[in-house]
């Protein structure tokens, strides 16, 4: 059996199944690159294709080759250079080397390939179990609206506006002829009462011919004219900015471990996605707190070193105090979304979820709080405790531990929308 492998240079979209079968054939590897860039990204990037590199050594194709048959004796001299515990230097160049310093030996470069924004979108999606109907969702670009804006005078046949043409045809006959009618009506007033006043033959021969002229001039005026042709015509139209602000909060304490973090961009990226498809403009928001909160940018928010204790109250005013002076929910479609471990100290946790209560979740369209406990952690947090009490229907709750448990959390939103 013979294997045919396609390298030709295509197009651009013209691969479509040499991609497919590329992808799944090193999902593995392209899987962990698209984890890096996840990392290196902002949010607001993360609906964009991108290109990957991947180890040359992991895509290599097993090949055959001839060897040397038949018997052969090989004598292998004895070690007189090392002994059993030396560590041998890494070899500089080459396929082990270090490719930035000098050195002998060849080296292959990482093999880049460029992932469209649906295939990037497919695979955030997959590690995250996301259903597919929802990755449609997320994933489909949105449609600008076409309105009706009256009639042109060109177009194509399938635009023809047969009512609307004939009443201009109309108006064009009416405006046309109304003198020829108005003059036919009177020379034919005109010969009825010569001929019952015996009038010469000339004198009514005269009025005949100035009747046919008349008519002749009507008939000269066309039914349809290309000038009468009218077509529908429509337009884009921006439909009015439907505007929503989007607040993250996250705990950055020092219980707060980078894979706990890893989480919480995710669960903000699941949620920017989808407010992005149902909104023309999204604001962002970062808000992070220890013992007091601050409004940030999102390097600071996922990156910065900054630890300490946890006061969740003081990220909760300080998300209502953006929002009185910023963000109006007159005008804005308010969302929220918390991460949290849930380490809360004293009666922090009972202060914040009534302040969430009374002053948060009337202004807000939607307001989401994930806890990210440890692996062994079992036990409600005093947080959990308190949030659990709350029965607003746009509140929603969930523990994660893992990526494909995300979705839980924004599932009572999606459904709504889809339904």
């Amino acid at each position: 059996m013979n294997s045919l492998i396609d390298r030709r240079l295509n197009g651009r979209n013209k691969s479509a199944v040499n991609r497919e079968r590329f992808i799944r054939r090193y999902k593995d590897q392209i899987r962990k690159a698209v984890r890096e860039l996840v990392q290196e990204r902002s949010i607001e990037e993360m609906d964009q294709g991108g290109e990957i590199n991947l180890p040359a050594k992991d895509i290599s194709e097993p090949s055959f080759r001839y060897g040397r048959g038949g018997d052969r004796e090989i004598v292998h001299p004895g070690n007189r250079e090392f002994a059993k515990g030396d560590k041998i230097d890494r070899p500089r160049g080459g396929d082990d080397g270090d490719p930035s310093e000098p050195g002998e030996g060849d080296s292959v470069d990482p093999f880049t390939f460029s992932l469209s924004r649906d295939e990037f979108l497919n695979l955030f999606f997959e590690d995250m179990e996301l259903p597919h109907l929802i990755r449609t969702q997320l994933g489909e670009i949105s449609q600008q609206k076409w309105r009706r804006a009256g009639y042109t005078t060109t177009g194509s046949p399938s635009t023809l506006s047969v009512g609307r043409t004939l009443k201009t045809s109309l108006s064009r006959r009416i405006a046309l002829s109304g003198g020829s009618r108005l003059g036919l009506q009177e020379a034919q007033q005109k010969l009825e009462e010569s001929e019952e006043a015996g009038a010469p033959e000339d004198e009514l021969d005269a009025l005949r011919a100035e009747i046919e002229a008349h008519r002749a001039r009507l008939a000269r005026v066309p039914f349809l004219d290309s000038l009468d042709l009218r077509y529908r015509h429509r337009v884009v139209e921006p439909s009015p900015v439907a505007r929503a602000v989007m607040f993250c909060l996250m705990d950055v304490s020092g219980s707060m471990d980078e894979n706990k973090k890893d989480l919480a961009k995710r669960f903000f990226t699941l949620l920017y996605l989808f407010l992005s498809r149902k909104y023309e403009r999204v604001d962002l928001v970062f808000v992070r707190h220890t013992d007091n909160a601050e409004e940030v940018d999102e390097q600071t928010f996922f990156h910065d070193p900054k630890s300490g204790g946890t006061v969740v109250l003081s990220a909760l005013e300080l998300m209502h105090e953006i929002v009185t002076e910023r963000y109006s929910p007159a005008t804005w479609n308010v969302y929220a979304a918390q991460a949290t471990d849930g380490d809360s100290f004293g009666a922090d946790a009972a202060k914040s979820a009534r302040f969430l209560s009374e002053h948060l979740l009337p202004l807000t369209r939607y307001y989401a709080y994930i806890e990210i406990p440890d692996v062994d952690e079992m036990r409600k947090s005093s947080l959990w405790a308190e949030y659990e009490r709350e029965t607003a229907p746009h509140f929603a709750m969930r523990r994660i531990r893992e990526r494909r448990e995300i979705f839980g959390v924004l599932h009572d939103l999606f459904r709504k929308e889809t339904a």
